[in-house]
């Protein structure tokens, strides 16, 4: 689906040291995390991506402890999920979240339907994880150039 996020999301940088697929260990339901990454460009117009191939560098990564943040304002080094237009896909369990092969394929199947549906889409994905209805939800947000 298309989502316009009206206002952005801010979250405090964190340098991870570890897999991004590991970022869950430790996950608090009163906590958000996002990661950012470019797409390979050479799999960022494709149908059939190749999965291995599609994710480019991890551009940051943030947290949120449970406060909303509704401005990077109070956060030393502040990221952000910018205002915007985006597909939107989500899915929740009532367990921890999914794998990082799970949500990359997240990823993938967004741009099929994307693609199919004629949207000229961006080079940035974003990842949102959080606890959201009494679930663990794992958000997928990809950027779309002049949604309508």
């Amino acid at each position: 689906m298309k989502l316009d996020l009206r206002a952005p999301l801010y979250y405090e940088r964190v340098v991870l040291t570890a897999q991004t697929a590991d970022i869950m260990e430790n996950f608090k339901e009163n906590e958000e995390i996002v990661l950012c990454f470019d797409i390979n460009p050479s799999e960022s117009r494709k149908i059939d991506p190749n999965t291995e191939q599609f994710l480019g560098s991890l551009l940051f990564a943030g947290i949120s402890r449970g406060q909303a943040v509704s401005s990077g304002e109070n956060i030393t080094d502040a990221v952000c999920l910018p205002k915007g237009d985006y597909l939107f896909v989500q899915q929740r369990s009532a367990e921890k979240l999914c794998s990082y092969a799970e949500w990359l394929e997240m990823a993938v199947e967004q741009q099929k339907d994307g693609l199919w549906e004629r949207n000229k889409l961006g080079n940035t994905l974003y990842f949102r994880f959080l606890f959201e209805d009494g679930a663990y939800t794992v958000q997928v947000f990809r950027t779309v150039i002049n949604a309508s």
